[in-house]
């Protein structure tokens, strides 16, 4: 067999903004103080959980798009997969949440 070659390094990426820092960036674009944005931050959450159960779709403008959808139920059975036949248990239906970019933000990137 042939030796492994050495797997080349993953760039390294920038680490995702917490709530805090979310909260910081806010306070010092705004003028607001940071534990005022940390409220808004918060309440927004909380607006936008309760408007996605309620209405199912919420929307951030210019940023991104909240939807959920029914996920149908699957009968137990077997399924090929990979050339395979694989038995398959039941899965009850679900709802699925999922986030979609705005236009702009697709553009802006």
């Amino acid at each position: 067999m042939a030796p492994m070659k050495a797997m080349k390094a993953v760039k390294a990426r920038a680490k995702t903004m917490t709530k805090g820092a979310l909260a910081e960036a806010l306070a010092t674009e705004t003028g607001l103080k940071k534990s005022e944005c940390n409220k808004v931050v918060e309440s927004l959450a909380k607006v936008a959980t309760t408007q996605v159960k309620s209405a199912g779709k919420f929307v951030l403008p210019g940023l991104c798009m909240i939807k959920t959808r029914q996920k149908p139920a699957t009968k137990a059975g077997k399924r090929m997969a990979f050339g395979k036949e694989i038995s398959c248990k039941a899965q009850p239906a679900k709802t699925i949440v999922k986030a979609f970019c705005v236009a702009a933000l697709k553009k802006f990137i």
